[in-house]
């Protein structure tokens, strides 16, 4: 969603991939705020219930040495299901410090995927917060400027979180030219950051045959091509292959749900023109 990664278009269903939410809006911290450990200096903001779940969410990982990779993206996405949407988490703009916050009892598309990838890199708290910083900015450093606003950092910024295998999946893949974070309306969507030139390759929804779902992993994160030229998805979610057929497994906002759900992924490709895949590399 980290679409700029935290600021919705109010897109029906879907929030906007960036990152834009949190310019100039406050996140109200339930509890003291903890430190770091000595080696990483920045403080996070973690409520007493999201302290709670993530020692719930670390016990229920810890027997999972033997799982494969998509086995262990299936269980550790799945103990979100049913956790509630929330946007605006997160803390910074070009004027507002940045927080590392860890807000694990509401989520958005974007945040969710945030905590997985974390869960993903280690067994302990601090194994968490580290990955959490990993994942969420670039070099390591816990700033406004260096958060992965849009999905496409995840594979476009060194070192990589994932590898975009969309044009891969197909021989229609499309390319398209994006000025990211320039509105086609004119502005930008985050004041104070640049205007970012990617190349961003999706698949047309209606490309999306079996051959292209028989490419998918489980633990592949899918994006909602954006058209707008400014952005690159508008919304993320997790593909997982499950006896009763693929689905989308998202932090959805629409009214329906308004919680982590799995969605078929046959009915949510017919909401969306097209479709971006990053591969987790852990």
């Amino acid at each position: 969603m980290r679409v700029p990664r935290t600021v919705a278009l109010m897109l029906a269903q879907f929030v906007v991939a960036l990152r834009i939410a949190a310019a100039g809006l406050f996140l109200i911290v339930i509890g003291a705020a903890t430190a770091l450990p000595a080696a990483a200096s920045p403080a996070v903001q973690i409520s007493t219930a999201s302290e709670q779940t993530l020692t719930s969410l670390l016990a229920t990982t810890a027997d999972d040495a033997g799982a494969g990779r998509s086995a262990r993206a299936d269980l550790i996405s799945r103990q979100f299901l049913g956790t509630p949407y929330g946007a605006h988490t997160l803390v910074g703009s070009a004027t507002v410090p940045e927080q590392l916050v860890v807000e694990l009892d509401k989520v958005d598309c974007f945040t969710y995927a945030d905590y997985v990838e974390a869960l993903k890199r280690g067994r302990t708290r601090d194994d968490f917060l580290a990955g959490l910083i990993d994942v969420r900015y670039k070099d390591g450093v816990v700033a406004f400027a260096n958060r992965k606003h849009f999905f496409t950092d995840w594979s476009a910024t060194t070192p990589p979180v994932a590898t975009d295998v969309t044009a891969a999946l197909s021989d229609d893949a499309v390319q398209a030219a994006k000025n990211l974070n320039s509105k086609d309306a004119g502005g930008v969507y985050l004041p104070g950051l640049p205007v970012v030139p990617r190349t961003v390759t999706y698949v047309p929804s209606a490309l999306v045959d079996d051959d292209v779902i028989s490419g998918l992993r489980t633990g592949d994160y899918i994006g909602a091509y954006a058209e707008d030229g400014g952005l690159d998805v508008t919304h993320v979610g997790i593909y997982v292959a499950t006896p009763e057929g693929p689905v989308f497994r998202h932090a959805s906002s629409s009214s329906a749900d308004h919680r982590v759900v799995d969605s078929p992924l046959s009915a949510y490709l017919q909401t969306v023109p097209g479709i971006v895949v990053l591969r987790p590399l852990v």
